[in-house]
């Protein structure tokens, strides 16, 4: 009996591993597309490019935590993916030059869907 519990123990934990893994492989892979839209709108150069995408891949793992952490709480979620929001910007521009930071918040403000063209 003993042996049964510990083999179904055993199977949940892989599933529930493996289901992390699967996350944790979205969240990179949402990561990389952003840091290449980021990366070929300000020109960054190889460093800045890994530098960005780390910074990508921590701001999206700590949304993720923030959400599931408050998701009974939407006020404090709000605030506090507010927080983190902040201090990814500041992050994000520190990684920045001057030249590059003004391209590319030249090309985020441009990002509305107000700006969008419209349809012929």
């Amino acid at each position: 009996m003993k042996h049964v519990f510990l083999t179904g123990l055993a199977v949940a934990l892989f599933f529930v591993a493996q289901a992390k893994s699967n996350g944790d492989a979205a969240l990179v892979a949402r990561a990389t597309a952003l840091t290449r839209i980021q990366a070929e709108k300000a020109h960054l150069d190889e460093g800045q490019y890994l530098r960005v995408k780390q910074l990508n891949i921590r701001m999206f793992s700590e949304m993720e935590d923030l959400k599931t952490r408050f998701a009974a709480d939407p006020a404090i979620m709000d605030e506090r993916l507010a927080v983190a929001q902040a201090r990814y910007e500041m992050a994000l521009t520190a990684l920045m030059r001057p030249a590059q930071l003004a391209v590319f918040q030249q090309s985020r403000s441009s990002m509305t869907a107000l700006s969008a063209p419209a349809p012929r």
